[in-house]
């Protein structure tokens, strides 16, 4: 085969996955376009108990690490701002725009190790599950930056409607 020939061959193979990428993607947004993202800021007067820099990684179905949810305001990773309020949890990811879950939503608050592309030193990711809405819970994962998951995930558990202890999950 020539080297065109085998450039050819190449570009097809390219054009061919990057096709698939997207067919993909768009199927995802097609299947998750019933879900909303709470999207707004913390009510004005409520008091900011923590506040964490970071990576926010993804948000998934409940339990199930590997399935990314295509939901506007959190369908990809970015660099974000996790605000914890004694009226919930801001996320603020470049980007995008804001997401606020207000704390009745909140379910528990645990640390992990892997999430859909981001495997980590073992509980090193923030887990927070919530129900986005009334009947579906999802985990959405953070990377702290400058503190430990721990502290994040103890600073969500804190504002739960029925505190829990904060655990490890895998």
């Amino acid at each position: 085969m020539s080297r065109e020939g085998a450039l050819l061959v190449m570009l097809a193979v390219a054009l061919l996955l990057i096709g698939l990428t997207f067919w993909g993607w768009r199927r995802r947004v097609r299947r998750d376009s019933g879900l909303a993202a709470p999207l707004g800021s913390p009510p004005a007067g409520a008091e900011v108990l923590a506040r964490f820099s970071g990576l926010y990684v993804a948000t998934t179905a409940h339990d199930t690490a590997l399935e990314r949810l295509a939901v506007r305001g959190l369908g990809f990773r970015a660099k974000a701002d996790l605000l914890i309020t004694d009226a919930g949890v801001a996320l603020d990811a470049q980007g995008g725009a804001p997401v606020f879950i207000d704390r009745r939503r909140l379910v528990s608050a645990q640390q992990a190790t892997v999430t859909i592309d981001r495997v980590v030193e073992r509980d090193g990711l923030a887990r927070l599950s919530w129900y986005i809405d009334d009947d579906m819970v999802v985990d959405s994962y953070f990377r702290p930056q400058d503190a430990s998951a721990r502290a994040v995930a103890a600073a969500l558990d804190a504002i739960l409607p029925h505190p829990t202890s904060t655990g490890t999950d895998v």
